[in-house]
């Protein structure tokens, strides 16, 4: 099964974005590439990943964004330096800098670790140029691995969606679609193909099943609003954008039969920090009897952290995100305006932290599980062997 095709073109090189990939690799030019994720929707661009330097700036400004994605993007990142000089003392700062760009996102260091593993593979008396193409390859492998997770986690969640719409419809015959909730972006674009909590809904979409989304846009930086609205328009998903502060609202009013997000690390004891609002999210969920589940792929779980809030790193990025927005002019052009008095200080932490006791579930490659320590325990042992 494959997503429904975009309509995306590239006018700034000479290949094609291929449909739904938020990063491939160009083998006829030897380079990864990627859709510039801060120009969207309203351009589509693509950039090349063609050395460290230029990762490493596309994932700190979040032209590359989604936790899954940083990591593959780390892992072609590390690559390309290794192409300039294969050494162990520049391949360590090379790690160094690409770890220093996000360090809320576990998956970038557990992208990095795998890179280096398959360097060292090859052997201490391995020249340059086999350590730089084991670096390439395990990258490929690494993008193809979170691929086929992605698709994994569509098809454990399906069957939560279809058991809701089955009860949904028993108590109402008349009930028009499934209602879901998401915060933030975790669609493809944020993992290379599928997604992580879209990927229930993409499946659910295709199996024939009324699904409608509820958008929130995701303030500062609008990722519900500018992405998460823009994957599924193209996937002919019906959906509808929330101002964030309303999804309390809606939850209130009986308007959502599930919240589905994504998460950026999650602890051994089943804590979920995401994008700032989450947390808010999962308390009104709780509060009107939602089910509220995160859609983690394991190289999200961090399996050293069991407290969230007082463990993970929040990451507090530029307050300008806070004061400017930019959108689309009425004469066509993409402009970027002030919103607060000049002078006007603003706080921007990117991420809050859910604890595991608001969460119903982790939906994972390899089915679902409690939000605990006990539950995940068994998937932390079969990642750990495997």
């Amino acid at each position: 099964m494959s997503l429904p095709t975009t309509d995306a073109a590239d006018p700034s090189g000479p290949s094609a974005i291929p449909p739904n990939a938020a990063l491939w690799f160009d083998a006829g030019r030897g380079v990864a590439r990627a859709l510039d994720q801060s120009l969207l929707p309203h351009e589509t661009r693509a950039l090349d990943l063609v050395d460290l330097a230029r990762v490493a700036e596309a994932i700190r400004a979040m032209r590359v964004r989604g936790a899954p994605l940083i990591g593959i993007a780390a892992a072609f990142g590390l690559a390309a330096a290794l192409r300039v000089d294969a050494s162990p003392e520049a391949e360590a700062r090379a790690a160094a800098a690409l770890l220093a760009t996000r360090p809320g996102a576990v998956s970038l260091a557990w992208a990095l670790a795998r890179v280096r593993r398959a360097v060292a593979g090859v052997g201490p008396g391995a020249g340059a140029e086999a350590r730089a193409a084991a670096a390439l390859a395990e990258a490929r492998a690494i993008l193809a691995h979170e691929i086929a997770v992605c698709a994994a986690i569509g098809e454990h969640g399906l069957p939560i969606l279809e058991r809701l719409w089955a009860g949904k419809r028993a108590r109402d015959a008349k009930a028009p679609h499934l209602d879901v909730l998401t915060h933030c972006n975790a669609g493809w674009l944020a993992t290379g193909e599928w997604g992580t909590a879209l990927a229930p809904v993409y499946r659910a979409h295709a199996a024939g099943l009324p699904v409608h989304v509820w958008v929130d846009e995701t303030r500062p930086r609008g990722q519900g609003a500018s992405l998460t609205a823009w994957e599924l328009g193209r996937a002919s998903v019906p959906h509808t954008l929330l101002a964030d502060t309303m999804a309390g609202h809606v939850l209130q009013r009986g308007k959502v039969d599930v919240c589905l997000v994504g998460s950026d690390r999650t602890t051994r004891s089943g804590d979920v920090c995401n994008k700032i609002g989450t947390y808010l999210v999962a308390l009104a969920a709780r509060d009107n009897g939602v089910p509220f589940y995160a859609c983690v792929p394991t190289s999200s779980l961090d399996a050293e952290l069991s407290d969230g809030v007082l463990d993970i790193p929040i990451e507090e990025r530029d307050a300008r995100e806070v004061t400017h927005v930019r959108g689309l002019a009425e004469d066509g052009t993409v402009r970027t305006v002030r919103v607060p008095p000049a002078g006007t200080r603003a706080a921007n932490f990117a991420f809050d932290v859910t604890p595991a006791r608001l969460v119903t579930g982790i939906v994972t490659e390899h089915g679902m599980y409690p939000a605990s320590a006990e539950g995940l325990a068994p998937l932390l042992e079969r990642a750990r062997v495997g």
